[in-house]
C-alpha cells in the first residue's frame, strides 16, 4: 500500500480525522488527492504524525513543530539522515527545556510549602513588582535573577 486513507492514518496514529485535517491546514502534512478528491497520505506520515504527537507532549507548539518538520523532504519518504537532522534540532531544544524544568523543580522544592520566615530569600518573592522589567509571567522561576536594590 503506497498511499493510505485519512481513516487508516487516523486508526494507525490514534489522531482524529478532524485533527489530521487541521494539521493539513497548518501545513504539517500534505496529502495527495485521488481522482475522486479523497485525501491520500504517504505511509511515512504515520511516522510524521507520531513525531508531532510526541513533540506536543513535550511542550512544542504546532507552529514550532511545523518549523522543524519543514526540513523534511516533500515528495519522498524521509531518510535516516533527514530524521537525524530533525532529531538533533529537537535534542537541543529538549535539553534547554530539561534544564528549565530542573531549575523550576529545584526552585519550587525549596520554596513551596517550605514555611520559611524570610521573604527576602524566597524565589517567588517579588518586592514592589520589580520583576515586571523582565517581562510578563513568573520571571524569577523562568530564570531571571532578582535585582539587588
Amino acid at each position: 500500500m503506497k498511499e493510505i486513507s485519512i481513516g487508516y492514518l487516523s486508526r494507525r496514529t490514534g489522531v482524529a480525522t478532524s485533527a489530521l485535517r487541521y494539521y493539513e491546514t497548518l501545513g504539517l502534512i500534505t496529502p495527495n488527492r485521488n481522482a475522486g478528491g479523497q485525501r491520500r497520505y504517504p505511509r511515512s506520515d504515520i511516522r510524521r504524525i507520531s513525531l508531532i504527537m510526541a513533540a506536543q507532549r513535550f511542550g512544542f507548539t504546532l507552529p514550532r513543530i511545523n518549523d522543524l518538520l519543514r526540513r523534511l523532504p516533500n515528495g519522498r519518504t524521509p531518510s535516516k539522515a533527514d530524521w537525524e537532522i530533525i532529531g538533533d534540532l529537537f535534542h537541543s531544544e529538549l535539553t534547554e527545556k530539561i534544564n528549565e524544568l530542573e531549575r523550576l523543580r529545584d526552585t519550587l522544592s525549596s520554596c513551596i510549602g517550605c514555611g520559611c520566615l524570610s521573604m527576602t530569600a524566597c524565589a517567588l518573592y517579588n518586592p514592589e513588582d520589580q520583576a515586571y522589567r523582565h517581562g510578563p509571567g513568573p520571571r524569577y522561576l523562568m530564570g531571571n535573577a532578582p535585582h539587588k536594590i
